[in-house]
């Protein structure tokens, strides 16, 4: 699947510009639903990614993009979930993840991609 980091704030899926954090669902990629993530916003001075949210846990494992600095906080219970689910979780940098993804089948693809910090 084709995803490129164009700039801080800015992401760019198989041609289509995104000027926000994604999820992409085997595939389908659609807006990241934070709001229930944001209380917990004071804990790390940034949302982080909850188990609250919308999840993508279609697959045998989860991308998640975290910012162009890296800096999205990923919540102890994402984690959990995912040893519970056997879904192996990738998280790095967006841009890499990015890159990632370009090796993956379009249908393969579960991630959550953050296109700031």
């Amino acid at each position: 699947m084709k995803a490129h980091l164009v700039r801080f704030g800015e992401i760019e899926v198989e041609g289509e510009s995104y000027t926000h954090d994604i999820v992409i669902d085997g595939g389908e990629v659609r807006k990241r639903q934070k709001k229930p993530s944001k209380k917990y916003r004071a804990q790390d001075g940034h949302t982080p990614l909850s188990g609250e949210e919308p999840i993508p846990w279609g697959g045998e494992q989860l991308v998640i993009g975290t910012g162009v600095d890296g800096r999205l906080p990923i919540m102890p219970e994402v984690e959990e979930e995912a040893r519970r689910r056997g879904v192996k979780l990738v998280a790095m940098p967006t841009e890499q993840a990015c890159e990632f993804l370009g090796r993956l089948c379009r249908k393969d693809v579960h991630a959550i991609l953050h296109t700031t910090c």
